[in-house]
């Protein structure tokens, strides 16, 4: 009984993960034979791991990820998708997202920007990292209407708290006036909050022409590029060779 009420105590403390701890110590021997500082430094670490665990799905649940599953250690580094395992390797460590800077990535359709954008945005995560998706599109028209009803500083207050906000979709349909004036705002705040991670089929050298008032493309790009590390994916669409498979 005198078991059942401590495992009952953690549970209604939320130490969920001590009291499973403490229910895998009493039916195992072996971990009963473990000292008094082993057995609650045993514990300690059961709590501290499920403490990250819950903090990771958390913020995951947060970014909505096109692909969650996107895990770092499945990328695909196939010779002739143009991905260098160094660079990625470093980018993996998450340094750029502490000193505010950003990743572009683009390439054709189908070679797995996107994906690629989303494993390191759940390494992030892994990290500590609040992060948020959207799709450049998506999150314009987002804005329109925050715009419209009046909760435009809500949403800006509510992407300011991530550390990372990944724009997929970068340059696909053309530009309003009101659009290029909010992306130039999207930029700007993210200079001091956080770091960008921008996928595109759009080269970088491309953009200044896409984006149309020169003015307005030349700050926008000035607060990126100059910030960013680049990937160019290249080769084959994945979709398709998939599909093949």
């Amino acid at each position: 009984m005198f078991r059942q009420q401590i495992q009952d105590q953690l549970n209604n403390m939320r130490l969920r993960g001590m009291a499973r701890a403490y229910e895998e110590q009493c039916a195992n021997a072996t971990l009963q034979a473990m000292s008094f500082e082993e057995r609650i430094g045993f514990m300690i670490d059961a709590q501290e791991h499920d403490d990250r665990q819950r903090r990771l799905e958390r913020i995951l649940r947060e970014a909505k990820l096109k692909y969650p599953s996107a895990y770092p250690e499945d990328i695909d580094y196939v010779a002739n998708r143009g991905l260098d395992r160094q660079m990625v390797a470093s980018l993996l460590n998450c340094d750029w997202i502490d000193r505010f800077q950003h990743v572009v990535i683009t390439g054709p359709t189908g070679v797995g920007k996107t994906h690629l954008g989303c494993t390191f945005a759940h390494q992030a995560a892994r990290r500590g990292n609040r992060v948020l998706y959207c799709r450049q599109s998506r999150y314009l028209e987002e804005i329109e209407i925050a715009r419209a009803d009046g909760t435009l500083p809500k949403l800006r207050a509510r992407v300011g708290r991530m550390k990372l906000l990944i724009i997929d979709d970068w340059g696909i349909a053309p530009l309003t006036p009101r659009a290029r004036q909010d992306l130039l705002e999207v930029v700007e705040d993210r200079t001091s909050v956080g770091s960008l991670l921008i996928t595109s089929q759009l080269p970088v050298e491309q953009w200044h022409d896409w984006i149309g008032e020169p003015t307005l493309a030349d700050a926008i790009l000035d607060r990126i590029v100059h910030r960013a590390h680049r990937i160019t994916l290249r080769g084959d669409s994945l979709r398709k060779r998939h599909a093949d498979q």
